[in-house]
C-alpha cells in the first residue's frame, strides 16, 4: 500500500444540539443497553451527601434533588459494562483503501476519579483493509457509548480504536480526543480552559511514520 494518502472520507458531524430532540438528550434512548442501575441507592447515597455538606435535604429546592441526580447518573452512565464496538452494526464493502477520517465528534464524559464531567470532541480515522467499511454515524455512536461510563481519557481513546479494529480489521486506526476536564478546572489547580489531547493507534498508522504524519496534519488542522 502506499503511505501517502490520495484521498479521504470526510465528514464533520452537526452540533451536538442537533442530537435533542424537545429537550431530551439521545441518549436517554439507550438507558435499557447497560446495567439498570439501582437509583433507589444512589438517590439515598446523594442525600447522605447532601446531609453530609450541612445541608437540609427535606427542605424546598432539594426534596426532589437525590431522584433527579440518580435518573442523571442513568443517563450519564448507561454505556457501563457495553462494548462500544457493538455499534457498529453494519457493514459495507466498497473498493478503496483510502483513510476515512471523521472529525470533531463532540461528547461528554464522568471522571472516575472525582464524578465530575470532561468534555470534548473526538476525531477518528481508519484505512479500510480489503475494502471494509461501515457508516460513518457508526463511529460518532462509538464515541458515545465508550463516553457513557465513568472513565477516564486515557482508557477512553483506547477503547475507541480498539472497538474500530476489532470490527473493521482495517490496515490502520487513529484516534484522538481533547478535552476539557472540570477537576482540574474548577478545583486543585484551577485552571480553566486548559485542554488534554490524547491518541491511540493501531496498524499502519502506528508503525508508518509518513503515514501517521500525513493523518496527524489532518487531524490538527482546523
Amino acid at each position: 500500500m502506499e503511505s501517502s494518502i490520495t484521498s479521504i472520507s470526510y465528514f464533520r458531524p452537526a452540533a451536538e444540539s442537533a442530537t435533542r430532540t424537545g429537550g431530551v438528550s439521545n441518549a436517554g434512548l439507550h438507558e435499557s443497553k447497560g446495567n439498570q442501575i439501582d437509583l433507589e441507592k444512589v438517590a439515598f447515597g446523594v442525600r447522605m451527601i447532601l446531609e453530609g455538606l450541612g445541608e437540609d435535604p427535606d427542605r424546598e429546592g432539594l426534596t426532589d434533588t437525590p431522584a433527579r441526580v440518580a435518573r442523571m447518573y442513568q443517563e450519564l452512565v448507561y454505556g457501563l459494562n457495553v462494548n462500544p464496538g457493538s455499534e457498529i452494526t453494519c457493514t459495507f464493502m466498497e473498493d478503496t483503501d483510502e483513510l476515512v477520517l471523521v472529525k470533531d465528534i463532540p461528547f461528554s464524559s464522568v471522571c472516575e476519579h472525582h464524578l465530575v464531567p470532561f468534555i470534548g470532541s473526538a476525531s477518528i480515522g481508519y484505512i479500510p483493509a480489503n475494502g471494509k467499511i461501515t457508516g460513518l454515524s457508526k463511529l460518532a455512536r462509538v464515541v458515545e457509548l465508550a463516553s457513557k461510563k465513568l472513565q477516564v481519557q486515557e482508557r477512553m481513546t483506547s477503547q475507541i480504536a480498539d472497538a474500530i479494529q476489532e470490527q473493521l480489521s482495517p490496515a490502520g486506526v487513529i484516534v484522538l480526543l481533547e478535552a476539557e476536564h472540570l477537576c482540574m478546572s474548577l478545583r486543585g489547580i484551577k485552571k480553566a480552559g486548559s485542554r488534554t489531547l490524547t491518541t491511540a493507534m493501531r496498524g499502519l498508522i502506528q508503525s508508518d511514520k509518513s503515514v501517521r504524519q500525513e493523518i496527524m496534519s489532518l487531524l490538527t488542522r482546523s
